[in-house]
């Protein structure tokens, strides 16, 4: 026999999960922008936008010579995302809080204009930049914290559309347990009616909802218990991640040495300074002497009188017979094997691809994340320049039935010995 106890337990899960189902609602509409496309189709066709106009100065994880761009539709409207990338300047005169203060941030480098893109180029551009060429979790976290200015913070550890998918299964979930419920509701409800009741049940049949029940359910405490969980188990996650990464460091040097000015302005090569480079595992901090080839006769500023403090400290580690005591920036584990010789001579790979827009450095920080797992996901990006190299003709010959590219992933780049020995 149906009663009014099991009618109030029923009205009681109800309420409580509608309540937690629009606070669903809410949380994945902040997660998410639906007003960008998330199609294939979309995505290709702005990845060849991006390659053709943006990829010189921008990363879409990773600060460069311009802001990571992935998440640019969630910290401004989509409308001034494409009125800044049309022209960047206009929307900066006008006033807008958010895009002035990035111009300063990046020293008032102003971009370029983009008049000659569609509002089509654009919307693919933008669906290219929030869901395309997704990275590995660990360097995802790692190049957001980069961009906080080392803090391993921001979007780190699990990706944000993975807690989308997740809330979105909840969302689906609840929706359908509030239908059932509902129509438990309705059937008990017109049931009771119809039985003979005296006034107090037929009162309480009638009744309308009590929230302060709701919110002191069992049910509702449970369900918000799962929720802090979660948010807690993904935090601590996210730390988990971020051990042992140090991308954003960038210490303060004995001698107060400006790779902007060497590098950049006055662009001596790296190779002159880290003479290793190209022929040995390690890039070798450059000795006093190599600054002395220079400082013997440069010892200030264009147009300055005597020495500058900072050349002097070169000249007092000289006449001491002490090096300078450079504290190291960048640092892989013991367990890990890198060879810059390998990868500067042989795969031709550029200071900036791993250590950034150096010569735009006044102090040197660690650009990328020097992950396992950002190391991995470069081997299977990079192509392989086969061309006048017969090392690589046999592999080239056993690779041609394969539609893709040869990759570092297809000579071995993925093996375990490779790296770890």
């Amino acid at each position: 026999m149906l009663s009014k106890r099991s009618l109030v337990g029923v009205r009681l899960n109800f309420h409580t999960l509608a309540v937690l189902f629009f606070m669903l609602i809410g949380m994945q509409a902040f997660a998410a922008d639906p007003s960008v496309a998330n199609s294939d189709e979309a995505v290709a066709a702005g990845k060849t936008v991006f390659n053709a106009n943006c990829k010189q100065c921008h990363k879409l994880d990773q600060k460069y010579t311009g802001p990571a761009l992935r998440g640019a539709s969630d910290r401004a409207p989509v409308e001034t995302v494409k009125s800044f990338i049309k022209n960047s300047s206009a929307v900066i005169a006008s006033g807008n809080a958010y895009y002035s203060n990035l111009y300063k941030e990046f020293n008032s480098l102003m971009m370029p204009a983009h008049e000659f893109l569609t509002d089509d180029d654009l919307n693919n551009l933008l669906a290219y930049i929030e869901y395309g060429d997704k990275v590995d979790p660990a360097a995802a976290a790692a190049a957001s914290a980069g961009a906080e200015g080392g803090e391993v913070a921001e979007g780190g550890g699990i990706p944000s559309e993975y807690l989308t998918i997740i809330l979105g299964v909840l969302v689906v979930v609840l929706l359908l347990i509030l239908v059932v419920l509902g129509l438990i509701i309705s059937v008990l409800t017109k049931y009771l009616k119809k039985q003979d009741l005296d006034e107090d049940d037929k009162e309480f049949v009638s009744q309308k909802t009590n929230l302060g029940k709701v919110f002191k359910s069992d049910m509702f405490v449970v369900i918000v218990t799962a929720l802090v969980v979660a948010l807690v188990a993904k935090t601590a996650l996210d730390g988990l991640y971020s051990v042992g990464v140090q991308q954003g460091y960038a210490p303060e040097q004995p001698i107060a040495y400006s790779h902007a000015l060497h590098a950049g302005t006055l662009e001596i090569e790296c190779q002159y300074c880290h003479t290793g480079v190209e022929i040995g595992r390690s890039a070798n901090i450059p000795s006093a002497n190599i600054c002395m080839n220079c400082h013997t006769h440069v010892q200030n500023v264009q147009g300055a009188e005597g020495v500058s403090p900072e050349i002097q400290k070169i000249y007092d580690a000289v006449d001491n017979n002490q090096p300078i005591e450079w504290v190291r920036v960048h640092n892989l584990p013991d367990l890990a094997y890198f060879n810059h010789s390998q990868h500067v001579v042989v795969g031709e790979v550029e200071c900036q691809t791993c250590h950034g827009p150096i010569q735009e450095m006044e102090v040197v920080g660690q650009h990328s994340a020097l992950t396992m797992g950002w190391c991995i996901d470069c081997h299977r990006q990079t192509e392989i320049t086969t061309e006048g190299n017969a090392y690589y003709d046999k592999l080239v010959q056993i690779h041609s039935d394969s539609k893709d590219a040869l990759k570092v992933k297809d000579i071995g780049g993925l093996e375990c010995a490779k790296c770890h020995y």
